[in-house]
């Protein structure tokens, strides 16, 4: 079997995907979206330590760049600019 992860040691691995199958689909929902949230504020958190002069503004836009794309990234600060 490949393993998940390259980082995570096979006995921790196991005991982790064991959390995971013991818990319930609502649990399980609510751990991905604390997971997402986890991910999207390091992110954002990484592009604040590149660029600590930017606003929250450019941060948001840079994170959609990186993400969604440079034409999404555009859009938004187009809309931005209008209101």
């Amino acid at each position: 079997m490949m393993p998940y992860t390259v980082d995570t040691h096979p006995g921790a691995l196991e005991v982790q995907l064991n959390l995971f199958r013991d818990m319930t689909g609502q649990q399980r929902v609510a751990k991905a979206i604390s997971l997402s949230g986890q991910v999207l504020a390091m992110s954002k958190a990484a592009i604040r330590r590149q660029n600590p002069e930017f606003t929250e503004e450019q941060v948001l836009l840079t994170f959609i760049k990186q993400n969604y794309g440079a034409d999404l990234a555009r859009s938004v600060e187009s809309h931005l600019k209008v209101k």
